[in-house]
């Protein structure tokens, strides 16, 4: 069963998160399949310097073997 786990810099309203949700969900039912039934999205926000010390260093370039996209910049 799919689970999407977004990280996101803190700032962004509930019903910003809900409609990533949906629309994320959407677009992997059109990829992968599966009925909605099926998927589970988390979204955990964190600071500018959460970020900077955890996420990109160790989430994001930490992880270049399960990274599928990775960022226009640098940190």
């Amino acid at each position: 069963m799919p689970h999407l786990q977004i990280n996101l810099l803190e700032g962004k309203t509930e019903e910003q998160k809900q409609e990533l949700a949906k629309e994320l969900v959407k677009a992997a039912q059109k990829v992968i399949g599966y009925g909605d039934e099926s998927y589970s999205v988390t979204i955990e926000d964190f600071t500018s310097d959460e970020w900077k010390s955890e996420i990109y260093p160790k989430k994001i370039i930490g992880r270049k073997d399960i990274l599928y996209k990775e960022p226009g910049y640098e940190m």
